[in-house]
């Protein structure tokens, strides 16, 4: 019987915690710029009804 492979493992979890993280961190940046969107048109409508 083969012996496992733990470095093969370890590689295997580390790069799906580090896409986990992507995935995370491009969430955060979706949210923000979505944040940054609305308020950038909040501001304009209210410069244009004055």
């Amino acid at each position: 019987m083969a012996k496992p492979n733990y470095n093969f493992e370890k590689r295997q979890r580390e790069r799906k915690k580090a896409q986990k993280q992507e995935e995370k961190r491009q969430k955060k940046a979706d949210r923000q710029s979505a944040k940054d969107e609305a308020a950038d048109a909040d501001g304009s409508d209210a410069d244009s009804r004055e």
